[in-house]
């Protein structure tokens, strides 16, 4: 039984290892680090819990201009990390150092929530944990002493990064279908992981991505098992009976892709989608040439991620 245990049955991207007996084991194990004072963009963070009883929790990020303008209120950014929902973390120093960056040159408030993990916390958990870090922001009788004293709960924006830009996308639907939920100001998806079962034609063959479409087919039904497999609607928001994106619950978005990646056609199709459905807001796409999934994290310097940090800024301080 031991030697059975240790037959590998599969490997899902850089995701999960799974073993013929039944048990995982992450592939990638994030670091974490400390919430502190970053003295080269000059930003406070500290870690929160929202709910003791399910370690909800999260970092927050405070840019010391806003802290010196206490007679001025700034935006809110709840952030939503990516990783297959699966891996990677609000404390890992891949997010901690790209949204002490964003932070800095927004002038914006950041909550990144940490939320739990699949396998051991199938979905909907992080969706259900996301929507209630998102709740107790937007409520502004959250009793956290930054978001009180420099927080402009008016334009409250939600955000995140591939599996993170898909909870960004699921709770902004879900906020334009709670009746007495104000409609926040914006929504960004960076490089958000939608799929489906019918593939689209840049997804067919495709080599050049570091994510392949056998492996993608097999994340959806890991992580959410019991559900309808790749034509959720809740991962494939174009699928027939899914909602309309009209009732997408912000007034602005941003939809970001990158031109190697596998996921890339999703986001153009989501973009295009949105300004066909009769929404009322405003969206924009930003497309970044030659550059694979989520390169901006792993490679913050280069003149692509430098000037989707810029579009990002734009973004959050344009009226």
């Amino acid at each position: 039984m031991a030697e059975a245990s240790k037959e590998v049955e599969r490997e899902i991207l850089n995701l999960l290892r799974i073993y013929k007996d039944g048990h995982m084991e992450r592939l990638t194990v994030c670091d974490f680090v400390q919430a502190t004072y970053d003295v080269i963009n000059q930003v406070s963070s500290k870690d929160i819990t929202i709910d003791p009883n399910t370690c909800v929790s999260a970092r927050l990020y405070l840019p010391k201009q806003v802290e010196n303008q206490p007679e001025k209120k700034f935006s809110v950014l709840v952030f939503y990390h990516g990783g297959g929902f699966c891996i990677e973390s609000a404390f890992s120093s891949l997010y901690h150092n790209y949204l002490n960056s964003l932070s800095s040159k927004a002038n914006i408030i950041i909550v990144s929530v940490e939320y739990r993990l699949a396998p051991e916390h199938p979905l909907p958990t992080g969706y259900e944990d996301s929507w209630q870090a998102l709740q107790w922001v937007v409520s502004e009788t959250n009793n956290d002493a930054w978001l009180q004293n420099h927080a402009d709960f008016g334009r409250v924006f939600v955000g995140g990064d591939s599996a993170g830009g898909n909870i960004a996308h699921n709770m902004v639907m879900k906020i334009g279908s709670s009746e007495g939920m104000k409609v926040i100001k914006g929504m960004v998806l960076e490089h958000p992981y939608f799929w489906g079962v019918e593939k689209l034609e840049w997804e067919i063959g495709n080599t050049v991505s570091s994510i392949d479409a056998e492996s993608a087919d097999l994340v959806w039904p890991l992580i959410c098992p019991g559900t309808s497999g790749n034509d959720d609607v809740m991962v494939n928001p174009f699928v027939e009976g899914a909602p309309s994106l009209a009732g997408l619950g912000c007034e602005k978005a941003m939809v970001c892709v990158a031109g190697k990646d596998l996921l890339r056609d999703r986001g153009r199709l989501y973009y295009e989608k949105l300004k066909a459905s009769g929404w009322k807001g405003e969206v924009e796409l930003l497309e970044s040439d030659g550059e694979d999934h989520v390169f901006h994290l792993f490679n913050p310097a280069c003149d692509n991620a430098l000037e989707m940090m810029q579009r990002l800024v734009d973004f959050f301080n344009c009226e």
